[in-house]
């Protein structure tokens, strides 16, 4: 079994900025794309930002410039710093990450999840 436990996660006026982090433990060999994802009150679930085992990131158009997602491989940790923060990034946050076991099955699997609230 694997866990992903969310943290950094709060409330902050526009223009502020959060970082939050993401570690997996548990039955993990190797740790592969990680992500973030966010659902807001009333909406579907959607991609923030994406970042594979090599470093290469994707990310939502609405927040280009203004997030930047990177990992720590050796401690299977993804980070999500936010800033300029608008009332609209308001959502709880989760992560995501697709883990190979030592059995060698691949899971995905999800944090959570982390409350963001960003006050006008």
């Amino acid at each position: 079994q694997v866990q992903l436990v969310e943290s950094g996660g709060g409330l902050v006026q526009a223009g502020g900025s959060l970082r939050l982090s993401c570690a997996a433990s548990g039955n993990i060999f190797s740790v592969n794309a990680m992500g973030w994802f966010r659902q807001a009150p009333g909406k579907q679930r959607e991609l923030v930002a994406t970042i594979t085992s090599g470093g290469s990131t994707n990310y939502a158009d609405s927040v280009k410039g203004r997030f930047t997602i990177s990992r720590d491989n050796a401690k299977n940790t993804v980070f999500l710093q936010m800033n300029s923060l608008k009332p609209e990034d308001t959502a709880v946050y989760y992560c995501n990450a697709y883990v190979l076991s030592y059995q060698k099955y691949e899971y995905r699997y999800w944090g959570q999840g982390t409350q963001v609230t960003v006050s006008s």
